[in-house]
């Protein structure tokens, strides 16, 4: 992780959950975390209170680099509009990104049948459009730079690999094309005979906020399955960069023992 010191790391969805994880983490290495999020002012607590949940747990990791800069900026990253004034107070400001978290996503409990069509709009716009929309403005932005060693890294979920639950049918979809996103990336690294990486990090359940939005499975006896924490992920995220650079790590699946699905 030393090459990564001073540079500069953009993370979506850091108000909570894994994105908070990922910034503190990222942070502790040296590296400048732009932290985005619609509720700007939940991030620094957020960031500071995943620290702090990770050592209360013994996960917490010392490292000996200078601790990078947190920037908490607001973002909508459903919305064109915010993403392109984003990368362009990044450009000002810190001159680009060299990491892409991209984290921000979103689930509904409505099926493929029954689903009012604004549901499925607020998946994709999110899950897919969004991530899309980052990646495109982040590599662009390497490019024109020069650096070729960027690293753009998708949070997925095991819901990309097969379809968990039939009543979660379009979020099922988003982290399907996630997948081929992923891989698409990758074909247009070698084409362009780029250094460049990409990874999908897919996890199996997160104690997240996520769950408050689906209500169906936001209960006690969902709350006792096992479960991974956030710095699980960001740990996988860490592992990822921290590879040597002709070393490529594509996808990781992370589930908690004894998930059942």
């Amino acid at each position: 992780m030393e090459r990564w010191s001073g540079r500069v790391a953009l993370v979506t969805g850091a108000s909570a959950g894994i994105g908070a994880a990922v910034a503190y983490q990222l942070q502790d290495h040296g590296v400048h975390v732009v932290a985005v999020a619609r509720r700007v002012e939940k991030i620094e607590q957020a960031v500071a209170q995943a620290k702090q949940d990770a050592k209360t747990r013994g996960r917490y990791h010392e490292t000996k680099a200078k601790p990078g800069k947190l920037y908490a900026k607001k973002c909508d990253v459903s919305k064109e509009e915010d993403i392109l004034a984003l990368f362009k107070w990044i450009k000002e400001t810190l001159g680009g990104v060299d990491i892409l978290i991209n984290n921000a996503g979103t689930g509904r409990d409505t099926g493929l049948t029954d689903a009012p069509t604004e549901d499925w709009k607020i998946q994709l716009d999110l899950n897919v459009l969004g991530l899309s929309i980052c990646t495109r403005e982040a590599v662009q932005n390497m490019r024109t730079r020069g650096v070729d060693d960027g690293h753009i890294i998708h949070i997925s979920s095991v819901a990309g690999h097969s379809v968990i639950f039939y009543e979660i049918g379009m979020y099922n979809a988003t982290k399907h094309a996630v997948m081929a996103l992923t891989e698409g990336l990758r074909k247009d690294f070698v084409e362009h005979k780029s250094n460049m990486k990409v990874t999908c990090v897919s996890p199996g359940v997160v104690r997240t906020e996520i769950w408050n939005s689906l209500p169906k499975y936001n209960t006690e006896e969902f709350r006792k399955l096992p479960g991974l924490y956030s710095e699980d992920v960001g740990d996988a995220v860490i592992y990822a960069l921290g590879t040597p650079p002709h070393v490529q790590i594509h996808e990781i699946i992370i589930k908690p023992v004894g998930e059942a699905f």
